[in-house]
């Protein structure tokens, strides 16, 4: 079947079979790497890609399916030569990767939450990822990466959190509960 797709702002075109994934023609048809192949079951989000600005696993979706559409893969985000994406550069500043794997669906997903929702949360971020699977850095740093590229500061709600509990426990300081 001849698939036309256009990948990161250039059209492709393709015969292919009517069974390939897109993960499989992004990265043996038309030549990109970043698209990891972790599990083939939507289970890890390593594949994640944009189809016409939306995130998608492309382990489990047709090559086929995305005719006439538009994809952006993680070599999409930066032009050649060109400075990072924001995102993909909060990821670098506040060690948001460690063994590299599930990086590029990682930043796919957290560009497609953060175009949803501008002033994402912690608990929006943590929701936003929690199909994207990381073995190695236990999300706290990814969640800053995303906070920080959303233009949030990702230590806020720790420190109201805090001063909160400041103001609980001075003295002086009543609940207006009965015995305090």
């Amino acid at each position: 079947m001849k698939v036309e797709i256009t990948v990161n702002g250039e059209p492709t075109t393709a015969d292919v079979e009517p069974r390939l994934l897109l993960a499989h023609y992004l990265r043996e048809n038309v030549g990109l790497k970043a698209t990891n192949i972790g599990c083939d079951t939507t289970s890890c989000g390593a594949c994640t890609v944009l189809v016409d600005g939306e995130s998608v696993k492309s382990c489990t979706v047709l090559a086929v399916q995305t005719d006439q559409r538009s994809v952006t893969t993680l070599e999409g985000l930066s032009p050649e030569g060109g400075e990072l994406h924001p995102m993909a550069k909060a990821f670098r500043s506040e060690h948001g990767l460690q063994c590299g794997f599930c990086t590029p669906g990682m930043v796919m997903a957290a560009v497609s939450l953060v175009e949803q929702n501008p002033n994402p949360t912690e608990r929006d971020v943590r929701e936003g990822l929690e199909g994207n699977l990381c073995r190695c850095t236990g999300y706290h740093n990814i969640v800053r990466a995303v906070l920080v590229a959303a233009g949030q500061d990702p230590d806020a709600e720790q420190r109201r959190e805090a001063e909160s509990d400041a103001v609980r426990t001075a003295p002086g300081f009543s609940t207006g509960e009965a015995g305090a």
